[in-house]
């Protein structure tokens, strides 16, 4: 399971080095095999291969005669790119991902679970403010999370 977050550089050539606390489960879960796709907020989400593969089943599943799941089904596959990590436990992150979620040098790798976030290190920094400015305001947690225990 991934969980926290650590801000990274991209190397020149677009590559993310995992953390060292993270490169050994993604070697044991997917030998370093990883999908990388786009995400609504603007970020890009990164996928163990088996956990991607689950995801993919479920989307090529839906029924697309509605125009939200076509569009979910294109941007999701039609952005999803598989990537290894190399012997360094890089990434690389295809230019086209790195221009749809505006990172340049300095990113944050968030994990969420079974997969991770990299976010543009400005665009977190906003999202985190703005979360906890909402969360301070209303006091309430949205209905899915009332039965959440803390």
């Amino acid at each position: 399971m991934f969980i926290g977050g650590s801000t990274v550089n991209l190397d020149a050539k677009g590559r993310l080095a995992f953390p060292t606390r993270y490169r050994a489960e993604l070697i044991e879960r997917c030998a370093g095999q990883v999908v990388l796709t786009v995400d609504e907020n603007r970020c890009l989400s990164l996928y163990p291969r088996p956990d991607w593969d689950e995801l993919q089943r479920s989307l090529v599943r839906m029924p697309n005669q509605d125009g939200r799941v076509r569009n979910l089904q294109r941007v999701l596959l039609g952005f999803a790119t598989e990537q290894e990590l190399d012997k360094n436990g890089r990434v690389l992150i295809p230019q086209r991902l790195r221009e749809f979620a505006g990172l340049d040098k300095r990113v944050v790798l968030t994990g969420l679970g079974n997969k991770f976030e990299i976010w543009n290190e400005e665009a977190w920094e906003k999202l985190c403010g703005t979360w906890v400015e909402e969360g301070n305001s209303s006091g309430e947690l949205p209905d899915p999370f009332s039965d959440l225990k803390r």
